[in-house]
């Protein structure tokens, strides 16, 4: 386990964001990344969470719609890793997991890709 405040997860968070390729996070339209705590049941089990309709299922997008957002759980990355590599490696996992989903890939998708 790892321990680390808050505004040094989200820096971290950040520089992970800033370091994924080009062809990743350009595409991310009305995403907000959004880092808490703990999932909202409170556990300890989940990293990472996308809430949205996958670009794939999507008939039309348009003005007024609320963004999608993928959650970042700090406490769950942080009780899952044993340093601040592998938290930094975990934490790039998660994000490209979860906007994965956003661009329709589920997880049998990512595991043949190597991304899951």
């Amino acid at each position: 386990m790892v321990d680390m405040d808050a505004d040094t997860f989200e820096a971290l968070v950040g520089d992970v964001f800033d370091d994924l390729p080009d062809d990743m996070v350009d595409g991310l339209v009305n995403v907000a990344i959004v880092i808490e705590d703990r999932p909202e049941d409170g556990s300890l089990d989940l990293l990472g969470l996308y809430h949205g309709v996958a670009l794939t299922d999507r008939d039309q997008y348009g003005f007024g719609e609320l963004p999608d957002m993928i959650s970042i759980y700090r406490e769950p990355l942080l009780n899952v890793v044993e340093d601040a590599a592998e938290l930094r490696e975990q934490v790039r996992i998660t994000l490209v997991h979860e906007i994965a989903h956003f661009y329709g890939i589920d997880d049998d998708e990512l595991h043949a890709l190597g991304w899951g």
